[in-house]
């Protein structure tokens, strides 16, 4: 997938400006995507000289004119051949899991730390994901424009949930002393060094 999709999919529900795309970016897709409004800006102006975009000049007082963004019947119609290509698994880069792989040979309390640290911020994001849910529950007729956001949001959810899920079974794990956990395993590795030196 590429970032001007995501653009795509934003403009979908509304027309409005480049700052307005990277703060949905913020709120609604950061789970998922990850862009800075410096590289949504670039990519509006590769859209709109594709022509998947057009922009309407909106005058401010005391401010600089804003730019207006809209789907074009071309960018609709890249969005919909985009919905038909298949869409392969994302490869993961999860630098926890690497530290987590090596941990037989690492000390101990620095992995229980990581572990924590990554725990509070999935619980965090977890709960912020939940606030929004109830916010979304709330309303008494959602815009047909909000359900795209409610169904990503149910994966932000789980995909908060079994992160925390996951750091407290590693924490289980590692505070025991099961004879697999770094501590036994960090030991007997030392020796065997020792011995080969």
């Amino acid at each position: 997938m590429a970032l001007a999709h995501t653009i795509l999919a934003v403009l979908s529900h509304a027309p409005c400006s480049g700052y307005d795309v990277s703060k949905q970016f913020e709120d609604c897709v950061s789970f998922f995507w990850k862009a800075t409004q410096q590289q949504i800006y670039r990519e509006l102006g590769k859209m709109q000289e594709r022509g998947w975009v057009s922009y309407e000049i909106v005058p401010q007082a005391g401010k600089p004119d804003k730019k207006i963004y809209a789907l074009t019947s071309a960018g609709m119609a890249e969005l919909n051949h985009w919905c038909d290509e298949p869409s392969e698994p994302t490869p993961i880069r999860e630098d926890l899991l690497v530290k987590v792989l090596a941990s037989p040979y690492l000390p101990k309390a620095s992995i229980l730390n990581e572990l924590r640290r990554r725990r509070q911020i999935h619980d965090r994001l977890l709960k912020e994901c939940l606030a929004t849910e109830a916010e979304f529950l709330a309303l008494p007729e959602p815009h047909p424009s909000d359900i795209g956001r409610y169904l990503t949001l149910r994966r932000g959810i789980r995909f908060e949930q079994s992160w925390v899920d996951w750091c407290d079974e590693m924490l289980a794990l590692f505070e025991q002393s099961h004879p697999f956990m770094p501590e036994a395993i960090g030991s007997l590795h030392q020796n065997n060094t020792m011995n080969n030196n």
